[in-house]
């Protein structure tokens, strides 16, 4: 028999309760005006820089790989801002979750919305190419502004960042889907509704290739092509930034034509470049702090 897990299951169990002082604190926070609560992500960032070492240390060594071109200061000072921007997405992220006083679609600037409207118009689902992007949360806001939309998510491990994660988003979605039901997200698809999908983060080498990221080998999922294929969906890349001043930009891009082609390996690269091209433009707003070169071809030394 194998090992029983030791982890709280209900929400009661006394374990969680410094994570629900916790949500309390996140909460409170959130109230926050918008643009005071940013510049406090902005200082909780640069203390990050300074204290999360282990962070730092993966934001830097994703950096020295993916940007070559730069010199070591600039590498520095990339993977710095990439670190200050994480922490402002923690706190925009509380407000995001809790704050529903402040009406941030005032706050948007929408490019690309005519390549959503045209696959809807053909009759197709659609299957939105998330981003790892900081802004990832206060995204998933400002996008339910302007799609009824399920999202993807993997299930937090404490069930109180669970509750607070689901109910933080489903003020916004249509509903969540577990990342390992892919029955659900075809049907959806096949319904014509909208998903979203970010298949940009190391979930490990099953049912993963290895094709360039940045140029270096990525463990990537060959899961967009098959749910694309099956959910008869058109594929609309779908990036979320940060602008100056607390404003946000969405962007939706081109359906990408001729996808899937029917080779695993080439469509995941495909995947890989598009979302390069969409993180150049706003580089330090990627989640850099996530190992993404963490499992390596066989032979291949370790990254971190």
């Amino acid at each position: 028999m194998g090992k029983r897990s030791n982890r709280p299951t209900r929400l009661s169990d006394p374990r969680l309760y410094p994570s629900w002082i916790g949500a309390g604190l996140f909460w409170l926070i959130g109230q926050l005006p918008w643009n005071l609560l940013l510049a406090v992500g902005r200082g909780f960032g640069r203390l990050a820089w300074h204290l999360a070492g282990n962070r730092r240390h993966i934001a830097e060594t994703n950096i020295r790989l993916c940007f070559p071109e730069l010199s070591p200061d600039e590498q520095q000072e990339l993977a710095r801002r990439s670190v200050i921007s994480t922490g402002e997405a923690i706190l925009e992220m509380a407000g995001s979750f809790s704050n529903h006083r402040i009406d941030l679609d005032k706050r948007l600037v929408i490019k690309g919305m005519e390549h959503i409207e045209q696959a809807r118009a053909e009759g197709k689902g659609v299957l939105l190419l998330g981003m790892h992007f900081n802004s990832i949360d206060v995204g998933s806001r400002l996008l339910g502004y302007l799609l009824d939309f399920y999202a993807v998510y993997r299930p937090n491990d404490n069930p109180v960042i669970d509750r607070l994660i689901n109910q933080g988003r489903g003020n916004y979605l249509k509903g969540n889907v577990p990342r390992s039901d892919i029955r659900q997200m075809i049907r959806l698809l096949r319904n014509g509704e909208v998903l979203w999908y970010a298949p940009d983060q190391d979930y490990g080498t099953a049912h993963a290739v290895f094709v360039p990221f940045f140029g270096i080998p990525a463990a990537t999922i060959t899961a967009t092509s098959r749910i694309a294929r099956m959910g008869k969906a058109a594929v609309i890349p779908t990036a979320h930034y940060r602008l100056p001043g607390g404003k946000y930009e969405i962007e939706f891009g081109p359906a990408l034509d001729d996808f899937p082609c029917g080779d695993d390996e080439a469509d995941t690269a495909r995947i890989n470049r598009t979302i390069e091209h969409y993180v150049r433009k706003y580089p330090e707003q990627y989640l850099w702090v996530h190992k993404r070169f963490k499992h390596q071809p066989p032979g291949q030394a370790k990254r971190y």
